[in-house]
């Protein structure tokens, strides 16, 4: 009887109540009723016990034997001859003894090499009554030539035969078959070690080498339930082991360590289990449909700074990263003994380090317990010598048992100070061993706050890694900026950060910018103080340390404000630049916000975003080499842009007439809010156009910044943003700025900003239909028959986000109007028509999505060009919410433009 690797029984273990003796004559329905029956009140009893609190173990096991119970019943009255010359044999997971209510039940039916000699039909109505009872069975059929001939050819044949355990049927049989795809016949402890570890690193690249994606698979992901099955196929193939706890003897695990497999696996087990419970199938994504539901069903309840789902998703991470190493340590350990050479003299580093086989160990057991500094030191050794594979296994098991050592006189040991800055400063392997240093439990004991964010995960669909990920993915990005040879994926970045004094401050800056959260308040200023205080303990000067706790304190603010406000009006600029203060805090902020937000969401980083943040950098640096005492003149800077216009628009073959034409129907403001290149577009696209009355539609590529461009010339009174936002929306085209400006003709003359799905602009052989789908939005005569249809995307319905207003007003006279919303389809269409009915015109937006939400702003005012009322305010804000907050898959809107319209003031 094959046992299971990871132990099922508990004191308390699950009793199958079941008897399904053969009924004579009994009419098939019945017999097949009876079975059903048997089943669905088996596993509601088990449902019932799992939210009462039975051990997982337990309902693991029991699930097993009540799925056997039935199959043995079910071969004997089914089966006829077949079951006296036929074996039924569990494979794979249900070979070891473990089912979950909506996991795969493979079955093997093995034959004699003479095959099924013409009970073909016993075998057929066999497999037919386990679909009647509601078990979903994946079958195989192979005499036992067949199970050799493709164990031979396939490592995931002969790994699934080596977990098979006889249900019903001769016994010699399946003992035979276990002879013939042995590694005395087939892959032997190398081969079959080697093809393992590969399939793992694969499995790994799916999930990008973490275990802390926003929604992982509790079964595939790194740190996950394969990665246990992987190392019990290893030592069953190697050792012949039956059960984990065989390690231990063996001197592969110690009884520590194996209780943290164990505690590690039945939490996981609880949470798959939970996850099928919740879905009905076997699900093993933990997707943000379920997240919520199954912290609830596990007994999680909010804190004050902490959900409920993010209690359990850090317990989560938490498990993973601890199964994570252990089988990093055993994969290494079954590497030593079975391919390296046990013999091999070691090469000696220092008093306390070697290395064999390639990898970095301790020379004696107590090294860490004479020298708690070794701690730290064997990651500096690591970086020293490159060409080091990895610590040893032995070596990570006592680092785990040394970390006690590292305590508040550790912390303020200046060597492990100098240490620890001399690997941020190291020339290489700087993110790499930061990393390591996270595995091994190291860094969040050496840094506390670090420690508290290790696993924390924000329910929220933007930031897809958990917060210690995330700060190592900046780290890493800032390290790639800083190394010559990853110049051509981001050449001005890594420009930047190559020319900074001292690249550990940015270092240090991404090690502390979101070390804070969690703990409620300001994670920004709460950084700052922590960043400053370790600064100066560890050596850096007032000034350094004062640089790096300002990085931290403003980290987000390029971001926003490339993003949020308008760049093209120059009081933001000399705003950003006052409180930026000098090129250095410039360049040092800018490198660590692209590497922030590539580091946040993949998804996120895209060319328009760059260029945005690109156009903030440079007419901040301008800024700065004027001196904030001399700010830019709007009038030169109008005249400056009309210069580079013409010069373009002369190269293009419009003469200065037709220009002068085209722009007296301009305003000063338009020359402020558009680049030269734009207004050459403009010009050309309008000198051509006649039909004054009819609204007119253009899209150009924007190569630089990664979008396309939409220029829509509308009569005033057609309120075109309502109108161009739904037709885009509809199209999936993501809007990611708007500017309006009216002409001094009585019409509007808009610059929309837009991606694709995938955040790439337009594809040419689209353009077309873009421009003619808009051309009729614009032309409809009846607005209300304009809507969005598209569905809301599945994850974005786990989040429910009240509307949030905000008003203020810039220096320009205008209403800046801040949302926040659920980001869904057709939310523009809705807010243009509300702006409508209520005669408010857009001047300005910038629109921004931040995972399931909508962060939007808008630059309003009443149709005389003034600021809005206070009682203008008051009721757009009250229609804005109660059409926001309205939970439609449609976005098609639920108020009229016949409704009121507010006074002008």
């Amino acid at each position: 009887m094959n046992a299971p690797l990871v132990d099922n029984t508990s004191p308390g273990g699950w009793q199958i109540r079941l008897s399904l003796p053969p009924v004579a004559d009994e009419d098939p329905q019945a017999t097949v009723r009876r079975f059903r029956e048997a089943l669905a009140e088996e596993g509601a009893r088990m449902e019932a016990a799992f939210r009462d609190g039975v051990p997982i173990e337990s309902l693991v096991a029991g699930r097993a034997a009540l799925v056997d119970a039935l199959l043995v019943a079910a071969w004997a009255q089914q089966a006829g001859d077949l079951a006296a010359s036929a074996a039924l044999v569990a494979v794979g997971g249900y070979g070891r003894g473990e089912l979950h209510p909506g996991s795969d039940i493979d079955l093997l039916v093995l034959l004699p090499d003479e095959g099924v000699n013409g009970r073909e039909g016993e075998l057929s109505r066999f497999l037919a009554f386990l679909w009647d009872i509601g078990l979903e069975v994946g079958h195989s059929v192979r005499t036992l030539a067949q199970c050799a001939s493709e164990a031979a050819r396939d490592l995931t044949v002969v790994t699934t035969l080596m977990e098979a355990r006889r249900l019903a049927g001769p016994e010699a049989l399946v003992e035979d078959m276990r002879e013939r795809t042995g590694p005395a016949r087939m892959w032997d402890s190398a081969e079959f070690f080697r093809g393992k570890r590969e399939e793992q690193q694969l499995r790994h690249q799916r999930y990008h080498d973490t275990g802390y994606n926003l929604e992982p698979n509790v079964k595939g992901s790194p740190g996950g339930l394969r990665d246990i099955q992987v190392i019990g196929w290893i030592a069953r193939r190697h050792l012949g082991v039956e059960r984990l706890d065989e390690l231990v003897a063996a001197g592969f695990l110690t009884g520590g360590q194996l209780r943290i497999v164990r505690r590690g696996v039945a939490f996981l087990w609880k949470i798959r289990w939970g996850l099928h419970l919740l879905t009905g199938r076997r699900e093993d994504r933990l997707l943000f449909d379920h997240q919520v539901r199954l912290a609830k069903l596990l007994g999680y309840e909010d804190a004050s700074y902490t959900l409920a789902v993010e209690q359990m998703m850090q317990r989560y991470y938490r498990t993973v990263m601890e199964l994570s190493r252990i089988n990093e340590m055993l994969l290494q350990l079954f590497e030593e003994a079975i391919l390296l050479d046990p013999n091999a003299q070691p090469e000696i580093i220092n008093a306390r380090f070697q290395v064999r086989n390639g990898y970095l160990g301790v020379r004696d057991q107590e090294v860490f317990n004479r020298d708690p500094c070794a701690l730290m030191e064997i990651f500096l050794v690591l970086e020293q010598n490159p060409e080091i594979r990895g610590v040893s296994a032995h070596t990570i098991g006592l680092i785990k048992r040394s970390l006690t050592l590292i305590d508040e006189e550790f912390r303020q040991n200046p060597r492990n100070h100098r240490l620890f800055m001399e690997i941020l400063r190291a020339p290489q392997g700087v993110s790499r061993q930061l990393r390591r240093m996270n595995l091994y439990g190291v860094l969040g004991l050496y840094i506390p706050a670090f420690g508290r964010i290790v696993g924390r995960m924000q329910f929220d669909l933007f930031h897809v890694y958990t917060v210690d990920a995330h700060t190592l993915f900046v780290v890493e990005n800032l390290r790639r900026l800083a190394l010559p040879r990853f110049d051509e994926l981001h050449p001005e970045h890594s420009r930047i950060m190559q020319s900074l004094p001292k690249p550990e401050i940015a270092y240090l800056a991404g090690l502390f910018h979101d070390i804070a959260k969690g703990r409620g308040g300001d994670h920004s200023e709460l950084g700052a103080l922590d960043a400053e205080a370790f600064c100066l303990e560890h050596g850096l000067s007032l000034y350094d340390a004062r640089l790096v706790a300002w990085l931290v304190r403003n980290h987000l603010v390029l971001s926003l404000t490339a993003q949020k406000k308008d760049i093209s009006a120059p009081e933001v600029i000399s705003e950003f630049a006052r409180l930026v203060g000098d090129e250095s805090h410039l360049d040092y902020l800018y490198v660590l916000t692209v590497s922030d937000v590539r580091a946040t969401n993949p998804k996120l980083w895209n060319s328009w975003k760059a260029s945005l943040f690109h156009e903030l950098y440079e007419q901040t640096r301008r800024a700065l080499l004027r001196g904030l005492e001399n700010p830019i003149d709007v009038e030169q800077l109008v005249d400056e842009t009309q210069q580079q216009a013409r010069v373009l628009l002369g190269q293009a073959g419009i003469d200065a007439d037709t220009v002068t034409a085209v722009w007296a129907r301009f305003t000063r403001e338009y020359f402020l809010r558009h680049q030269p290149a734009e207004i050459a577009w403009h010009t050309q696209v309008l000198s051509s156009h006649t039909a004054s009355d009819k609204p007119l539609v253009s899209l150009r590529a924007q190569p630089l910044s990664g979008g396309t461009a939409i220029m829509v010339y509308s009569p005033y009174e057609l309120d075109s943003f309502a109108r161009v936002t739904a037709v885009l929306d509809e199209l999936a085209l993501n809007i990611v700025g708007a500017r309006i400006v009216p002409t001094g003709d009585g019409h509007s003359l808009d610059t929309y900003t837009v991606l694709g799905a995938d955040g790439t602009p337009v594809a040419d052989d689209f353009t077309d239909d873009v421009a003619g789908r808009l051309q009729r939005g614009l032309e409809a005569q009846d607005l209300s028959r304009i809507h969005v249809t598209r569905r809301p995307p599945r994850q974005t319905r786990a989040f429910n986000t009240p509307v949030e207003i905000r008003f203020s007003e810039d220096r320009a006279g205008r209403t800046v109007l801040e949302l926040v919303a659920a980001d869904r389809p057709g939310l523009l269409y809705r807010v243009g028509r509300i702006f409508r009915r209520f005669r408010v015109d857009v001047r300005n937006a910038r629109i921004t999505t931040v995972g399931e939400r909508a962060e939007d702003v808008f630059y309003i005012t009443d149709r005389a060009g003034h600021a809005l009322s206070a009682s203008l305010k008051k009721e757009l804000e009250g229609a804005l919410i109660e059409a926001l907050s309205q939970g439609q898959d449609s976005a098609r809107p639920a108020d009229s433009d016949e409704g009121p319209v507010a006074a002008q003031p």
